[in-house]
C-alpha cells in the first residue's frame, strides 16, 4: 500500500510500507503547540526484515548494469523536480530551517543526484603495465554489499541523498535510518523510489531512534558498511561497534571551524561571508564557522561589521518569507547555546550582540557574537551547534594558525587575506579536510567532503571519493599465451 499524505507516515521495507506498531508525534520547532507529523516507529523485527531483504537482493543488484541502476535515478530526478516545494515545506515544519534554505537544499539534491547518475559509467578503475611478459594487470571495484546509512536532522534532504544514491549506483542495497527529528523528506524520497519501480529490498527506510535502530544495524553481520553523519561522540561510538566485527565505516562528524581574518581590506565582504556561514541553519551545521581568529590590531573594525550583519538578521518562523534565521531544532539545542553564553556571562567572554532567548512559540534564540574569548577555553574549542560565534583575538598570524589547529576537530576552515603568501601558508598548515580562501565554508556537490582528526574517518563523501566506501578494490593479473 502506498503512503498518502493523510496517513501516519511509516518505514518502508522490502517494497511495503509498515503501518504498524508504536507511534511518535513530532512538534514543529517554530510552533511547538502544533504537531508537524506522526510516524510509526520501526521495531527490532522490522530492522531484521530490512537487512534480510537487502542481503537477499544484493547479488542481483550488484550484477545489474550500472547504466540500468542510473536509469532509476534519472527517473527519480524527473519526479523530484515537481515535489521540491512540498519537500522543503516538510523540512521547515520538522526541523525549523527557513523555507528558502530548505528549498535550496532540495534543488541542490537534483544536482548531486545527476552527478552520481553520471558516475555510473565511470566506476572502472585502472590498468597497469605488468613486469611479466604476456600479462595484463588491472584493478576493478566491486560493491561491498548491504550498507546501513545513518543521516542527521540538520540536512534531512541532502544527507540521505548523499548516502542512498551513491550506494545504489555502486551496486549496494541500502538501509537508511534518517534522524528521528526530521524523517519526512526521506519518506517522500522513498515514495518516489516506489513510483519509479525500484526493485523491492534495494532501498529500505527505517524510522526510529539511534539506540533502537542504528545500533542494531551497526552490529548486524550482514551489513557490510556503515555510513554515518552526526556528532563526533556518536560517530566514534558507532565506529567502535563496527570495528568489533571489522565492518567498513564512513564517518562524517562534528566541527569547530575557524575563520582567520588577517590583512584583508574588504572587511564588509569578510563579515558577510562569516555571518552567512555562522548563522545559516541557525548555526546547526557541522561546517558552520563558529570561531573568528583575528590579530588584536585588526579586530575592532571586523567586530563592528559582524555585529551590524548579525543584528540585521530577522529571526522568525521558517515559512514566513521575511525570516532569515529560523528556530533551533529542539529545546536541547537551545539549552546548549544558553550554557555557552553563560560561560561568557561568568567572565570567559563578552557578549557583543544577542545572548538571549527570543519570545515566541518555538525554540528561538538570538544570533549571538561573543568576543574576548581565550584560546584553549571551552568557548574556543567545544562544538556548540547553534547560533553562536566567538571572536578570539591573537597576537599575530603565526598564533592565528596555531589557534586554528588547537581543537580536536578538523572539518573546515577559512582565511580572509589579501596576502597570497599567507593564504598559501594557511592552506598548507590548516588541519582540516576543507580550506576556503576569502569565502565561507560552503561545499560543492562534486568535490570530496570530509574531515581530519575527530571530524571524520574513512572515505570522503559527496564527490566521487564516496565510491571508495561503497566498493572494494580488487587487483587482477591475467596471463595469456603469446
Amino acid at each position: 500500500m502506498s503512503e498518502t499524505a493523510d496517513m501516519i507516515w511509516a518505514s518502508y521495507v522490502n517494497g511495503r510500507w509498515l503501518h504498524e506498531g508504536e507511534t511518535i508525534s513530532l512538534a514543529d520547532p517554530g510552533d511547538t503547540g502544533r504537531i508537524a507529523r506522526q510516524y510509526y516507529l520501526a521495531s527490532a523485527g522490522n530492522v531484521d526484515e530490512a537487512v534480510r531483504a537487502a542481503a537477499a537482493v544484493f547479488p542481483e543488484w550488484a550484477e545489474t548494469p550500472p547504466a540500468s541502476r542510473a536509469a532509476y535515478v534519472y527517473d527519480l530526478i524527473d519526479l523530484w523536480r515537481g515535489r521540491v516545494d512540498e519537500i522543503a515545506k516538510v523540512v521547515t515544519q520538522e526541523m525549523g530551517k527557513p523555507f528558502g534554505e530548505a528549498r535550496s537544499e532540495a534543488v541542490r539534491a537534483i544536482d548531486e543526484m545527476r552527478f552520481w547518475a553520471g558516475q555510473a559509467l565511470r566506476l572502472g578503475d585502472r590498468t597497469f603495465e605488468s613486469a611479466r611478459r604476456h600479462t595484463e594487470a588491472y584493478t576493478i571495484r566491486q560493491p561491498i554489499g548491504p550498507v546501513a546509512a545513518i543521516s542527521p536532522w540538520n540536512f534531512p534532504i541532502l544527507s540521505p541523498i548523499r548516502k542512498l544514491i551513491p550506494g545504489l549506483i555502486c551496486g549496494c542495497p541500502v538501509v537508511l535510518k534518517p534522524a528521528l527529528q526530521a524523517p519526512g523528506a526521506s519518506v517522500i524520497l522513498f515514495r518516489l523510489l516506489e513510483e519509479v519501480g525500484l526493485p523491492a529490498g534495494v532501498a529500505n527506510l527505517l524510522i526510529g531512534s539511534g539506540r533502537d535502530v542504528g545500533d542494531r544495524l551497526v552490529r548486524d553481520p550482514r551489513i557490510a558498511g556503515i555510513t554515518f553523519t552526526g556528532s563526533t561522540d556518536i560517530g566514534i561510538r558507532l565506529g567502535t561497534l563496527a570495528a568489533e566485527r571489522n565492518a567498513r565505516t564512513q564517518l562524517e562528524m562534528g566541527g569547530k571551524n575557524a575563520a582567520v581574518v588577517a590583512g584583508y581590506a574588504d572587511i564588509e565582504h569578510a563579515a558577510k561571508e562569516i555571518a552567512n556561514a555562522a548563522f545559516g541553519v541557525s548555526g546547526q551545521r557541522c561546517t558552520a564557522i563558529s570561531r573568528v581568529i583575528v590579530p588584536e590590531a585588526e579586530r575592532a573594525e571586523l567586530e563592528a561589521a559582524l555585529v551590524a550583519r548579525v543584528e540585521a538578521l530577522r529571526v522568525g518562523y521558517g515559512l514566513d518569507e521575511a525570516t532569515d534565521m529560523g528556530p533551533l531544532a529542539s529545546n536541547e539545542q537551545v539549552e546548549k547555546v544558553r550554557h555557552y553564553v553563560g560561560l561568557a556571562e561568568r567572565g570567559e567572554g563578552r557578549v557583543l550582540t544577542g545572548g538571549h532567548d527570543i519570545n515566541g512559540d518555538g525554540y528561538y534564540y538570538a544570533p549571538t557574537v561573543i568576543t574576548d574569548v581565550a584560546p584553549g577555553s571551552a568557548l574556543a574549542t567545544e562544538e556548540v551547534f547553534g547560533p553562536l560565534l566567538v571572536v578570539i583575538p591573537v597576537a599575530d598570524r603565526e598564533q592565528a594558525i596555531q589557534v586554528n589547529n588547537e581543537v580536536r576537530y578538523g572539518l573546515a576552515s577559512a582565511v580572509f587575506t589579501d596576502d597570497m603568501n599567507f593564504a598559501h601558508a594557511f592552506t598548507r598548515s590548516s588541519q582540516a579536510g576543507m580550506v576556503h580562501v576569502n569565502h565561507g565554508t560552503s561545499s560543492e556537490g562534486h568535490l570530496p567532503f570530509g574531515g581530519w582528526k575527530q571530524s571524520g574517518q574513512g572515505a570522503f563523501g559527496i564527490g566521487d571519493t564516496s565510491a571508495e566506501f561503497y566498493t572494494a578494490l580488487k587487483a587482477v593479473y591475467r596471463m595469456h599465451s603469446s
